[in-house]
């Protein structure tokens, strides 16, 4: 039996025990009813199947590293920046924004405009000379005129600590998702995404990859254009006239004067209303506004799967159309994602959508639900379905560029770069590739399980935090400043990196148990009264007063389950996971701290170290970086 037809007969059977797994029993609690069950498992099993039956295909393209790694430079800029949409637009991107924006409106999208800027930084400094310099790495990019060994180890570790972070955030996610949807088991849902993502890159490598992420970011642009032109053709697709209709929906003032408080009881149903649509409801502190900005955008230019993206195309000019591109797609569809939060805010309701998730994550197929006809229609859940089984493809596609970033950072940089010294055969490469990613696909897998019930918000945040603070600085010095060089390097990733991540462990984003259960005992606290309000109205003769009340005493019940839930989960706790009591910063994203200290370090460490080898490498790095001459062979050096 050839290595080939043993690798397509192996990919079918992953295939088939992928669609097992998702077909597997489930649980009561779901969005999807179980009468409708069916035709969820039937669309996810679809888009699976075509997932990977491309993968099948691509398989047979697989035969050298720069296959694996690259898909041997043969992606057009076009087929690039759907693919780096596809790799950008996370499960965070299509149900976290749209959640964010029905919950506090215009703050929620705020997060899109830092997304969408952050590429025009990648546009006018990275992409055209990364793609000229690299050949499959990060690391690449900084071993070519500083030390290989030495920068090599440090982007390698670099590249796995935020891979890491953000594949634990994803599959922490794509857990939670699949269960809150359709009743999979978490762990189910975790080895399902973990056994389909290994099958994407171990067998077809970036070319899979690439596909499936196409694939993933068109269905994706489909989904939610259909489902803006449900929600925005009512009003002639009048942008005032939906907004205003938004702004007194009775759903959302009560959501404005919930988060307002006390500042909301002398504010009209109007007002309540227009504060959705301006700032402040969730980002109270401009500061901090600021910060998560910085990390945002120099983050993205630094996250080691986007930057693997710009060695898959044959040109530098492809490189610069493949990010026009990606402007162009992301850009678009974060606009869709503000009249789907919007949408959902005004259509099902903020109080709605948490009493599903509080955070809001189901905005988006609770939307295509209600525009289908609701809970106990086929159309609607056949919606659901749909939204949900994209939803779930754009996890597993943005896990399976971070399994293949971290895997080559393993086996390109560190097992063939170092340990030896690129003297491989193209087969060994291929093969420390592959041993590599099932490694990593392990370890995603088993910290995923390992991980369940736990807050992750935290690891996005350091994910960007280190990318920003540690990757963006060490790439954009050694592009384009003469004097850096391997000392600087070294010392703007460990720097960068440790400052990074302990400023995390000491921001609001850990729990502190002292505020956690204060939070929880205020909340049981004030349930007695507002309980015995809401029974009054429950049992009162005016049928709008009982509806309210029902709706009052189950959400009460909610608030009071999760408080008890919190008070038990920090029982006998006193400190978060560093020791603290509080937060030492206010910064819930250090990058405003983090990232100028970054650059620092690179800066300090370049002009107290002398290294004749960045010097002299210099005017060479200079014409290739600008030329594109001789990029082929980069990594000779």
């Amino acid at each position: 039996m050839t290595s080939l037809t043993f690798r397509i007969k192996a990919l079918a059977l992953v295939g088939i025990a992928a669609l097992g797994l998702t077909a597997m029993p489930a649980l009561a609690q779901a969005a999807v009813s179980p009468d409708f069950r069916w035709l969820t498992f039937t669309v996810f099993a679809a888009i699976i199947g075509l997932t990977m039956y491309v993968t099948y295909r691509a398989a047979k393209r697989v035969k050298s590293a720069s296959d694996f790694y690259t898909a041997g430079g043969g992606v057009s800029g076009l087929q690039n920046g759907w693919a780096i949409a596809g790799d950008y637009l996370s499960a965070a991107s299509f149900l976290g924004i749209a959640g964010l924006i029905s919950q506090y409106g215009y703050d929620g999208f705020m997060y899109s405009v830092g997304w969408l800027v952050a590429y025009i930084t990648v546009l006018l400094v990275i992409a055209e000379p990364c793609r000229n310099i690299g050949k499959y790495t990060l690391a690449d990019i900084l071993a070519y005129r500083n030390d290989p060994k030495k920068t090599r180890i440090v982007g390698a570790i670099s590249v796995i600590t935020v891979s890491t972070f953000y594949l634990t955030a994803q599959m922490v996610g794509g857990g939670v998702l699949v269960k809150t949807l359709i009743g999979i088991d978490y762990e189910i849902s975790v080895i399902t995404v973990g056994v389909l993502m290994l099958a994407y890159v171990l067998f077809g490598g970036m070319v899979a990859t690439t596909w499936v992420q196409i694939i993933k970011a068109v269905l994706l642009v489909i989904a939610s254009i259909v489902l803006v032109l449900l929600v925005w053709a009512p009003y002639g697709f009048s942008l005032p006239a939906f907004l205003q209709d938004v702004v007194g929906d009775p759903k959302v003032q009560t959501r404005v004067a919930g988060l307002l408080g006390d500042a909301a009881k002398n504010m009209t149903p109007q007002e309540l209303g227009q504060r959705f649509l301006e700032p402040g409801l969730l980002f109270k502190a401009p500061i901090d506004q600021i910060s998560l900005g910085m990390a945002l955008v120099f983050g993205t230019a630094g996250l080691p799967h986007i930057l693997m993206r710009f060695f898959t195309v044959p040109t530098a000019q492809e490189a610069r159309k493949s990010v026009i591109w990606a402007m162009a797609i992301i850009g678009g569809f974060y606009v869709l994602t503000l009249f789907l939060g919007f949408g959902a805010a005004r259509l099902v309701g903020p109080a709605a959508i948490a009493a599903v998730d509080p955070g809001g994550n189901m905005a988006a197929p609770l939307l295509a639900q209600y525009l289908g006809g609701g809970a106990d229609s086929m159309l609607g859940n056949f919606m659901l379905a749909f939204v949900a089984a994209v939803a779930f493809a754009t996890i597993v596609a943005v896990v399976a560029g971070l399994v293949l970033a971290a895997a080559s950072a393993m086996a390109h940089d560190l097992y063939v770069g170092v340990i030896r010294e690129e003297h491989v055969t193209p087969q060994e490469q291929v093969r420390a590739a592959r041993i590599a990613t099932v490694v990593v696909g392990a370890m995603a897998i088993t910290i995923g399980i390992a991980a369940k019930g736990q807050n992750v918000a935290h690891l996005v945040a350091l994910a960007f935090a280190v990318a920003a603070s540690a990757n963006f600085p060490c790439v954009l010095l050694t592009l384009y400043w003469r004097k850096c060089n391997t000392g600087g390097i070294v010392a703007g990733m460990v720097v960068g990196t440790l400052l990074a991540v302990g400023l995390v462990l000491v921001s609001p984003n850990m729990t502190y148990p002292k505020a956690v259960r204060s939070a929880a005992e205020k909340v049981l606290a004030a349930d007695g009264p507002k309980r015995a309000a809401a029974q009054a109205n429950a049992a009162s003769d005016d049928s709008a007063k009982v509806e309210a009340g029902k709706k009052a005493l189950a959400a009460l019940d909610r608030a009071a389950a999760k408080a008890k839930l919190d008070l038990e989960r920090v029982k006998g706790e006193t400190t978060s996971l560093v020791g603290l009591e509080a937060p030492l910063i206010d910064l819930k994203n250090p990058g405003l701290i983090s990232i100028p200290l970054g650059f620092l370090a690179v800066i300090l460490g370049s002009l107290f170290y002398r290294d004749k080898r960045a010097d002299d490498m210099w005017e060479e790095l200079y014409a290739r970086q600008n030329t594109g001459i001789l990029a082929s062979k980069a990594a000779a050096h």
